[in-house]
């Protein structure tokens, strides 16, 4: 009986071990990219997020969204090969948008688990208003 069971628990680890999962597979870099404190009048802030294609089929990002207009992106629109590397750009405009920010950048690819959630955030310090000039009455 101690024999089967062992012969048993030995032949499901091995399935388990030798177990590939078959067709790509996108391994990122980093998932979150916080750009600290800046200035709004600094302008856009970019950060490139990298992944390599850890399966064994080419990978296709299908598509890639923002959560909110203030952040635009771009991405890899070839098929990254087993092995190569691949990239999401996003790009945040802080413009009108002063203080904390945590904006969310879905990607969708042929992989197993075809979406990923990538993040950027930080805080935008507000230009200064200048004061309006006054004038002031002339006197005679």
């Amino acid at each position: 009986m101690k024999r089967i069971l062992f012969l048993v628990l030995a032949v499901a680890f091995s399935a388990a071990v030798f177990a590939q999962q078959s067709g790509p597979a996108i391994s990122w870099t980093e998932t979150s990219h916080d750009f600290g404190t800046f200035k709004e009048e600094v302008g856009l802030q970019t950060y490139k997020f990298e992944f390599v294609n850890t399966g064994n089929e080419a990978l296709y990002l299908t598509n890639v969204k923002a959560s909110c207009g203030c952040t635009a992106t771009d991405y890899t629109k070839e098929p990254v090969q087993p092995g190569a590397k691949g990239f999401v750009t996003a790009t945040y405009n802080p413009k009108g948008r002063p203080g904390k920010f945590n904006k969310s950048i879905t990607v969708t690819s042929n992989e197993f688990q075809p979406t990923s959630v990538l993040r950027i955030s930080g805080e935008v310090i507000p230009t200064p208003v200048e004061p309006a000039a006054t004038t002031e009455p002339a006197q005679n």
